[in-house]
């Protein structure tokens, strides 16, 4: 009689066993199932193209320490390079392109020739020779080389107009130099054009001693660090997402396996400090 009620008892667990292999095989075919343990849904999702705004707003929330950290590092690398870098000033001067006539009517062609010579003249000025008049007028220990880099000029399109403008440390310093530089130039096309009709170079607003650096910009410099920062840890927090592969829910975990959840088992945080203090 034992023996008949083990075999009754082993036949039913062997029918049971064989029942929830059933099931679970049903789900498993109905349910889809990734092979590889702990797959990330947001991967897939991504991958599939299934992507809502909601699962971006999830993802910007729950990393928004990273995002945070990022931009905070870039900003504070900005702020620093700018305080240590030595401030620059720009002085400039404007000058006017003209050609000397009897007749005070200039023909409309003559106007024209002028706006394309002024092309020529502004790219006079960032000539060796007048870089080195100016070094060794206003005795600068500057190579021609160095003073050229600091230099800009460019023609006010559609006008006679040339700019110049002239970088240095010192703000008056920039005056000078700039001033020297419309000077030099005047007086090498005056020299170059001695006839009735001859090409004339006048300043037209002379250089003024600038108040504030234009570099570094702190402010200009911390906006677009914090810009770039925002941007740059917002692709980190997406990247660490789909780099991610825990489980975060019981329902993830149940599609990710195919086997259903039957129970889950609550995390219980002790406050030490009060039950210290009820003891």
């Amino acid at each position: 009689m034992f023996t008949l009620l083990s075999y009754n008892l082993e036949d039913k667990l062997r029918r049971q066993i064989s029942l929830n292999n059933s099931q679970l095989n049903g789900r498993r075919e109905t349910a889809p199932i990734n092979t590889r343990p702990g797959a990330n849904l947001f991967a897939e999702a991504a991958q599939s193209g299934i992507f809502s705004l909601e699962d971006s707003l999830q993802v910007i929330r729950k990393r928004m320490w990273i995002i945070a950290l990022v931009a905070a590092v870039l900003v504070g690398a900005a702020l620093g390079l700018s305080l240590v870098q030595t401030p620059t000033y720009e002085s400039s001067i404007r000058m006017l392109v003209g050609q000397e006539r009897g007749t005070s009517e200039t023909p409309r062609e003559d106007v024209m020739g002028l706006q394309q010579l002024t092309q020529t003249m502004a790219e006079a000025v960032k000539s060796r020779s007048v870089a080195k008049a100016v070094i060794q007028q206003q005795d600068l220990q500057v190579t021609p080389e160095d003073f050229l880099e600091n230099l800009r000029v460019g023609q006010i399109p559609r006008t006679q107009f040339i700019e110049v403008f002239y970088k240095d440390s010192s703000p008056e310093r920039a005056q000078q130099v700039t001033t020297a530089i419309g000077d030099v130039f005047t007086e090498q096309v005056s020299q170059t054009s001695p006839s009735a009709s001859a090409i004339t170079v006048t300043v037209w607003e002379p250089a003024e001693r600038p108040d504030e650096p234009v570099s570094p910009r702190p402010v200009r410099n911390a906006i677009l660090a914090l810009v770039i920062g925002l941007v740059l840890g917002t692709g980190l927090a997406f990247l660490l997402e789909y780099l991610d592969d825990s489980w975060r829910s019981p329902e993830e975990a149940e599609q990710i396996t195919g086997v259903p959840t039957f129970g889950l088992i609550p995390q219980i945080e002790v406050l030490t400090g009060e039950k210290k203090g009820r003891g």
